[in-house]
């Protein structure tokens, strides 16, 4: 048995430290062994430049992902939102635990909605999708880019720079932030989130030993790992990156999964929107055991999951989903 400390690769800012020391903690309790956080710096939290300008979010987990091919440590922790979709070469998606609040949040220092804001409003976002969903709330505002961590965001707001910015509600819960100004939820069938958004990601190497792996696997959550599964599969399959125009939500509850999905041209009315919904079979989203019979199970999930997913993309494609996505803001 191995006693040493299993060594979990993060990004140094807030939040990820946050919901890396949370998984650390649980994967403690699991595998009975001391998690120590390894923080590593990636080009995206050095730069100021957009997101966009970076190439997209995938710009956070490059640095991380070579830190653990490397051997620097034995696992990450990532929002899963961050990764892009297509599969990383000798690495593994070990563990998707139980997902949070996958909504946006418009925050304001008076809790007027975004729709009733005042033309001329000034909008924080970097988001090409929540720049589009902001633009259909609300033609009047103006957009600004928003970079920054959750607390610099905010500072925005209440220094008067900024009349309202959109945040994911998982981060700020995560963080546990105190946070002095008004939120307004955003329903998310009618602003349908990043794919991914609200759940973490735990990646490890593909010739990482059992036990740990046994240790990870005992976090992951099937019903999560299911909906994300349905959402990375839509995305990749319009051939859209993880900072483009799109947002995807899916969800199983009472064994039966629903799914919204949406691509945001340049102007409001100018989208597609795509929902399916279907019952779902027990054997992909129950808690399951250990040994080859289990592993065996976690590979179906996925398989039925990216089957549903590519029936939604194939959808939208034969809507004209593809001429909404540039390729500029591919990942």
């Amino acid at each position: 048995m191995t006693t040493g400390a299993i060594r979990l690769g993060t990004r140094r800012s807030a939040l990820a430290m946050a919901q890396s020391g949370q998984f650390a903690a649980a994967l403690e309790r699991v595998a009975g062994r001391p998690v120590e956080l390894v923080q590593i710096v990636s080009e995206g939290d050095t730069s100021r430049a957009s997101l966009s300008q970076l190439g997209g979010t995938g710009v956070f987990a490059t640095r991380l992902r070579e830190a653990l091919l490397a051997g620097e440590c034995d696992l990450l922790v990532h929002s899963l939102k961050d990764l892009p979709t297509a599969d990383a070469p000798g690495l593994l998606l070990a563990a998707t635990p139980v997902r949070a609040d996958a909504r946006d949040v418009v925050l304001t220092r008076d809790g007027i909605p975004l729709a009733a804001l005042a033309a001329g409003s000034r909008i924080g976002t970097g988001s090409p999708r929540r720049i589009a969903q902001v633009n259909r709330a609300n033609a009047d505002v103006s957009v600004h880019d928003l970079r920054g961590n959750v607390d610099s965001r905010m500072q925005r707001v209440r220094d008067g720079e900024l009349d309202a910015i959109v945040l994911a509600a998982a981060g700020l819960s995560r963080l546990g932030a105190d946070i002095d100004l008004r939120l307004e939820p955003q329903d998310l069938a009618a602003w349908p989130t990043a794919a991914g958004q609200g759940s973490l990601a735990v990646e490890t190497r593909d010739d990482v030993d059992d036990e740990l792996l046994a240790a990870i696997r005992s976090l992951d959550d099937p019903a999560t790992r299911f909906a994300v599964t349905v959402e990375r599969t839509i995305l990749s399959g319009v051939e859209a990156g993880c900072h483009a125009p799109v947002g995807v939500h899916a969800d199983v509850v009472d064994g039966r999964l629903s799914v919204r999905a949406a691509v945001y041209g340049a102007r409001p009315g100018d989208e597609i929107v795509v929902d399916h919904d279907e019952a779902v079979g027990e054997e992909y989203i129950r808690p399951q055991g250990s040994g080859d019979g289990a592993d065996s199970a976690r590979r179906v999930v996925p398989e039925r999951a990216s089957a549903i997913g590519t029936v939604v993309a194939g959808r939208l494609l034969d809507r004209g989903a593809s001429d909404l996505v540039s390729p500029s803001t591919t990942s």
